[in-house]
């Protein structure tokens, strides 16, 4: 196994380039995940793993090495320093283990659904990438067919997003559009949109979602652009009983899609 020492490598730069610059991203289509979770939720969503920099100061080489038989031969191992893993790393305990992937496209024509009545997340211009991070761990957590995230102001593989979404970006169906692109494709599909909305709106807890449904949520600040306000079903609201009239973005989705499953008898 190849071992490097010196954080000035090459390849120890490249990486740091990827894991820092969304334009390198793009431009390699490679991203950056760290841990042994988040390797084997890559592995179940059928990603492509090209390298692995294993510290063997602080991985669990057993269990690593386990892992690792289960992927293709071709994959490249490099075991690197304590002082050169401490560099890479993006979080301060990861389990000595950090793999560079292969970027998958995210593409709504590649969404497939198992069920008649699939239940979808919509996302308008999440403006953090924590906020994305714990809208799939809802996903993930309610089994939902897919999420969507409209107009995106951050690529799907960002740090931040793949270690607040704890590795479900992997595992979840997820795709990105513009909310005209977005609309045209739901109408398309048959999918009705309810959208989070303070007016004209129906409390969430009355409105049936046990059809083909997307729940649609905006930023924050300003909520959901007007364009997908004439185009909803229905607009829905979570009544509030306090001073202010919103919460965040991923607790408030959360609400809603359990009531969603609530419905479908958590089908």
């Amino acid at each position: 196994m190849k071992y490097i020492s010196s954080t000035q490598n090459k390849l120890i730069k490249d990486v740091l380039l990827i894991r820092e610059k969304s334009r390198h991203r793009k431009k390699t289509g490679r991203f950056i995940t760290e841990g042994v979770r988040e390797l084997e939720l890559l592995i179940k969503g059928g990603y492509t793993i090209e390298t692995v920099f294993i510290c063997a100061d602080i991985a669990n080489l057993t269990e690593l090495e386990d892992l690792l038989n289960t992927l293709p031969t071709t994959l490249e191992r490099i075991e690197v320093s304590s002082a050169v893993y401490e560099k890479m790393a993006y979080r301060a305990s990861t389990e000595g283990v950090i793999a560079v992937v292969k970027s998958k496209e995210h593409h709504l024509d590649q969404l497939a659904f198992e069920r008649d009545a699939p239940l979808i997340l919509v996302a308008e211009a999440p403006e953090k990438p924590g906020n994305i991070g714990a809208l799939l761990r809802t996903a993930d957590a309610a089994n939902l067919d897919a999420v969507i995230i409209a107009n995106p102001r951050t690529d799907l593989y960002n740090p931040n997003i793949i270690r607040s979404g704890v590795g479900c970006l992997f595992t979840t169906q997820v795709a990105t559009g513009t909310t005209e692109e977005i609309i045209a494709w739901l109408r398309e599909k048959g999918i009705a949109m309810y959208c989070a909305a303070l007016t004209a709106s129906e409390a969430y807890h009355r409105t049936d979602f046990t059809g083909p449904s997307a729940i649609v949520v905006g930023t924050e600040a300003t909520g959901l652009t007007d364009t997908w306000l004439e185009a909803s079903t229905q607009n829905i609201i979570i009544p509030m009983q306090g001073e202010i009239d919103s919460m965040n973005v991923s607790v408030s989705a959360a609400i809603i899609i359990f009531e969603a499953k609530r419905q479908r008898n958590f089908q």
